[in-house]
């Protein structure tokens, strides 16, 4: 388990305190949407690395077209494309709020990131927004083009869950699956719950329990399409990158799942940092742990491509 914080994650958590914004659990969806562009906005502009080109599309989805980010690495040959589900309890999110951590994946692996403006909860509820990422999922399937699906807490659900789709249907073939803190299972009691869960470290299991009741009704939340970890066989998926944060409510199901799927015959490659929160892969260019571990994971994402 972790702790302390690291310094620098520390002061980025007190200005946020600062700021006296809400919980998201405190008010409406529309509440939320606004804590979260109000944090937003007092964060500098201009991060992530450098990419060649970034263009804003649109894939027909099952409800209407589903807005699409793509972001070009700057090389003569991307090694690949990766399929990014942002998180925000899939309450909130946009594809401006994601788009440093994604240039700078695209940056650090070599491979086109395309980045999903998936529908929302409450407004469209499970499985909705899963349905939008297999839309995009199937139509950014490419012969020759080996294929990731990356997502970070409620995108990382997401992720998780697009590979048991991708294995009941018989594909599309994906190389890899990083996992960033993801949402995994509704289980309020663990340990981590009970430690990070307060409010502290920018979620709370309050928060946590308010989005669940936002996206997925109760009669469905055994569905391993809502909660990857209720799946029993998990033998088959692709190779995974678990990216976790000690100091953080979801740790522990991170973790387990990271767990299952090694107990199921699935290379795992996890990667726990005991003095993150949640949220810090996304920060870019505010936190040095950040770019380290986007860099990281990078290389690591671009090994699997390759191959």
């Amino acid at each position: 388990m972790g702790g302390p914080l690291h310094p620098e994650l520390q002061a980025m958590l007190d200005r946020r305190a600062a700021l006296g914004l809400p919980g998201f659990a405190a008010g409406t969806p529309a509440d939320a949407r606004a804590t979260f562009a109000a944090a937003q906005a007092t964060l500098p502009g201009d991060r992530g690395a450098r990419v060649r080109a970034i263009s804003d599309e649109t894939i027909a989805g099952p409800n209407g077209p589903v807005p699409v980010r793509r972001y070009l690495p700057d090389r003569d040959d991307a090694v690949g494309r990766i399929v990014y589900l942002h998180g925000g309890g899939w309450v909130f999110g946009t594809l401006d709020g994601f788009d440093p951590v994604c240039r700078e994946l695209a940056d650090a692996s070599g491979a086109e990131v395309v980045s999903i403006d998936y529908r929302l909860a409450p407004e469209h509820r499970f499985p909705a927004p899963l349905d939008d990422a297999w839309a995009a999922l199937v139509a950014l399937a490419e012969p020759g083009v080996p294929l990731a699906v990356a997502g970070d807490s409620a995108g990382g659900n997401l992720a998780a869950a697009l590979t048991l789709r991708a294995r009941r249907m018989g594909g599309p073939a994906i190389a890899i699956q990083l996992l960033l803190y993801p949402v995994l299972d509704t289980d309020f009691e663990r340990a981590s719950y009970r430690l990070w869960g307060t409010g502290d470290h920018l979620i709370s299991r309050a928060d946590m329990a308010w989005f669940w009741d936002h996206h997925v009704p109760v009669a469905e939340r055994a569905n391993p399409e809502a909660s990857p970890l209720q799946m029993p066989d998990l033998a088959g998926l692709p190779p995974a990158i678990v990216i976790l944060a000690g100091c953080d409510p979801l740790h522990d199901e991170g973790h387990a799942y990271g767990e299952a799927l090694a107990a199921a015959g699935v290379p795992v490659t996890l990667r726990d940092h005991a003095d993150m929160a949640h949220g810090f892969f996304t920060m870019v260019d505010l936190l040095d742990p950040a770019n380290v571990a986007v860099r990281e994971t990078g290389a690591l994402i671009a090994e699997s491509l390759r191959r």
